[in-house]
């Protein structure tokens, strides 16, 4: 796995007064990741100077009036209401997938063989089997210069990507743990709808694919080894919800995915990782918690205080050692040369516009965006270990690959 963490460095920018040539972008859904996906697309060229210039062609929705309102709201130039016909359009040639993860392949692999580029939404499928289609479509995609990354955003904060340069560095020495925390509070209620995400043909998994992809891709990311195999248990906590637009006392449906999942890891280089994901954890929003430790001192990163980072140098003196604060918002951090002046914070949606940035970088000097389309099918690999795993009361089980 890379331990690079910069961005691409710039192309050759236009001459003076010239633009930068554009690149059609259309994208497939608009609710909560599309927003986001948009927000980043609307604002990486007013902050970076680009090679390219994002063109925000189109906007696809199955619902007509849906869609042309996301689009007006957006800034999407114009509405598709088929996946298809947006990929068939010759003003775009990079496709952005923010769909439920049951279309995720399908549209993947047709743009890909329609000769487009293509970001997507994380997790990458719903299962190893689709992942393995799509990580094979792009490889062969590759070979006619098409491009294709991941959305694990949050590698994109500022704080995390100087984490993962300071691991690069050898500040922490050799790694002994990783750990990490995603929390979230919304399932607490029984009372929630049975959403897309609790249904398994839709979402593939419940909070395993939600947030512990993004757990797995950040400890594996950070530590520059992927988990070699796993130890799990996952549990469903309300087993069936309320149909959506059904009264109080209505028909309700089976939940078929977690609630919650903890596991237990080991690196390939010998380090070991911990993991603990849910949504019904009451009080806790939107809680990513991080830790790394090596023999030569330990990082912490904390998603609610997104702009710090907390280092341990543990070869200070007794007297002198402790964690202290790094306010992560100095011009020489990543990706903050083109934001705001030091102590001016950045947040949750600027993790887009990084992403954004990145992939544009890419594109335009053919270097291979991170994460990839292979990051992706290993994590699906070990979110499949963990599912095996915790079906067999918890056996330790190799990931494949």
């Amino acid at each position: 796995m890379s331990h690079d963490t910069a961005p691409a460095p710039a192309p050759a920018q236009p001459e003076q007064g010239g633009a930068a040539p554009p690149l059609g972008v259309g994208m497939v859904g608009y609710a909560f990741m599309g927003a986001a996906h948009s927000q980043g697309w609307r604002t990486v060229g007013r902050v970076f100077d680009l090679p390219l210039t994002p063109a925000m062609t189109a906007v696809c929705g199955r619902d007509a009036d849906a869609v042309r309102t996301a689009a007006g709201r957006l800034g999407w130039t114009a509405a598709e209401t088929d996946w298809r016909a947006l990929i068939a359009r010759s003003d775009v040639q990079l496709v952005d997938i923010c769909t439920p993860g049951e279309s995720h392949a399908e549209i993947a692999v047709a743009a890909l063989e329609a000769g487009k580029h293509v970001l997507c939404e994380k997790p990458l499928a719903n299962s190893v089997a689709e992942a393995e289609a799509m990580a094979g479509a792009a490889q062969r995609a590759r070979e006619r210069g098409q491009l294709t990354m991941v959305g694990f955003n949050y590698r994109r904060t500022p704080a995390l990507a100087l984490a993962r340069r300071m691991v690069g560095e050898g500040r922490l020495g050799e790694l002994r743990h990783v750990r990490v925390s995603y929390l979230q509070d919304w399932l607490v209620d029984p009372a929630f709808p049975l959403a897309w995400r609790l249904r398994r043909e839709a979402a593939g998994s419940g909070a395993l694919g939600d947030l512990g992809a993004h757990a797995v891709d950040i400890a594996q990311h950070l530590a520059g080894s992927p988990l070699a195999g796993v130890s799990a248990q996952t549990e469903t906590f309300v087993t069936e919800r309320p149909l959506p637009g059904e009264e109080p006392g209505g028909a309700r449906g089976p939940v078929t995915v977690d609630d919650a999942a903890v596991f237990n890891g080991r690196l390939a280089s010998g380090a070991l990782a911990s993991f603990e994901v849910s949504r019904v954890a009451a009080g806790r929003k939107n809680a990513l918690r991080v830790e790394v430790n090596g023999t030569l001192g330990s990082l912490e990163f904390d998603l609610e205080r997104l702009n710090e980072l907390h280092f341990h140098d543990h070869t200070d003196t007794a007297a002198e050692s402790g964690f202290r604060r790094i306010l992560v918002t100095e011009a020489e951090h990543p990706y903050l040369e083109a934001w705001w002046p030091p102590g001016h914070g950045l947040g949750y949606e600027h993790t887009f516009v990084h992403q954004a940035r990145d992939l544009l970088y890419a594109i335009a000097t053919g270097t291979d965006p991170e994460p990839s389309f292979a990051d992706g099918l290993q994590v699906q690999r070990v979110l499949a270990a963990v599912e095996e795993s915790a079906d067999k009361n918890s056996v330790w089980t190799a990931v494949d690959g």
